[in-house]
């Protein structure tokens, strides 16, 4: 009779108790992510994720929709200038990026306060349909940034029915 081969499917990782120096680690590893980049503790899965460790953050928030004739992305990037954006595409997929830059400085008789708060982020969007890019829009106001996005002649044909037999 022929011996059977047996192979191991995956390799089980013992997990190691979690002591409360490691909770304080995780702690303050979450404080320097805050204060590096600020957008990071803005979605659930940050808080989701536990021990097992961070996953990287996608960015703001973030609403696609289609007109009749285009196709509108509004995103929410409050405490950022327009001049600190960057909004690219490429193959079919929109990248909205940007930049934080704040410093204030407040000096009086009594006391001297200095506080910076930097951070970057950015957020790869695939677009539903064909767009032309040299007749895209792009305003900011309020912290929503809103790109206007013309769809091409092939991508707005009707939808055709097929009849199944």
């Amino acid at each position: 009779m022929a011996e059977k081969e047996t192979r191991e499917l995956s390799r089980r990782v013992p997990q190691r108790p979690l002591s409360p120096f490691h909770e304080m680690e995780r702690m303050e590893r979450m404080f320097e992510d805050f204060f590096r980049r600020p957008f990071s503790l803005l979605t659930p899965s940050q808080w989701i994720t536990g021990a097992q460790g961070w996953e990287e953050v996608a960015g703001p928030s973030v609403d696609v929709y289609e007109e009749s004739d285009s196709i509108i992305v509004k995103a929410e990037i409050p405490g950022i200038r327009k001049e600190d954006i960057d909004v690219t595409f490429r193959e079919n997929m929109l990248t909205v990026s940007g930049e934080k830059k704040k410093e204030e400085k407040v000096e009086n008789k009594d006391y001297y306060r200095l506080e910076r708060s930097y951070g970057s982020f950015s957020r790869s969007i695939p677009l539903p349909a064909e767009v032309e890019t040299d007749k895209a829009s792009a305003s900011f106001k309020d912290g929503i940034l809103e790109i206007r996005m013309p769809k091409t002649a092939s991508s707005k044909e009707k939808v055709k029915k097929i009849t199944v037999q």
